[in-house]
């Protein structure tokens, strides 16, 4: 069955793109000019991903973005003009999943796409709730409150193996600097962001093999942090097959 991809643009030209290339890739898709619209088509078309422009003619995007969070946990991915970090940080703290600033090219809209739809279906899985986590060689078994990279066990403070188990929770979904620190330090305050680079740092070292060329925690400047899903050699050879 193919996915259902939701497009929210008002722009002709740059909606004309989208669903080209969408069309191509064999997705099945619907669109909408207007925030009304989206909401409407979000309702009944129930879309596996919404790709969204934050700039419409009747509703701002952000607001979609918390109207649709109100019942669907879908990945939600922002391609828009707007660049300023606020603009990011407001849209991905009211819900959105992943944030594409225009101009983009159509290659990196598909990997993202592609990782939207993976996120979803593990979402949906049964492995979401299992007490063993499993990404690559990097492994967290929740019960035992152990982490382990390439079978090896890895020592971490309380606070990093909080953060790991954050991003591995939301493994695909970039998370802002203020939803982390107050997840995890409940009563932080934005100031305290430079402590949460600090802590970032330290965990790259402990389970990246080259922290300055990170597999598994990609940063996203001014914005926050986004745990990779990587693929298993049979996701990589179920692409190669479609």
């Amino acid at each position: 069955m193919k996915s259902m991809i939701l497009v929210v643009e008002d722009d002709k030209a740059v909606r004309n793109l989208i669903t080209t290339t969408l069309e191509t890739q064999g997705y099945a898709f619907v669109t909408a000019e207007k925030g009304s619209d989206a909401i409407s088509a979000a309702v009944s078309y129930r879309p596996d991903v919404m790709i969204l422009d934050l700039g419409l003619p009747d509703i701002d995007g952000v607001e979609i973005i918390k109207k649709v969070r109100s019942w669907s946990n879908n990945p939600i991915i922002v391609v828009s003009a707007r660049s300023e970090d606020r603009d990011k940080i407001d849209a991905l703290d009211a819900g959105a999943d992943d944030y594409l600033t225009k101009p983009f090219s159509v290659e990196e809209l598909l990997a993202r796409i592609r990782v939207a739809l993976r996120k979803m279906n593990y979402d949906n899985s049964p492995v979401k709730n299992s007490p063993v986590f499993v990404n690559g060689s990097l492994k967290i078994d929740y019960s035992a409150g152990c982490v382990y990279v390439d079978g090896r066990e890895i020592h971490l403070t309380p606070i990093e193996y909080k953060l790991l188990c954050l991003l591995a929770r939301n493994v695909g979904k970039v998370l802002t600097h203020n939803y982390i620190l107050r997840e995890v330090w409940v009563n932080a305050l934005e100031s305290d962001t430079p402590s949460l680079r600090v802590f970032m740092a330290t965990l790259r070292k402990k389970i990246e093999k080259n922290p300055s060329r990170p597999e598994y925690i990609q940063t996203h400047v001014g914005v926050g942090y986004r745990m990779i899903r990587l693929q298993t050699e049979e996701e990589s050879a179920s692409e190669k097959d479609e």
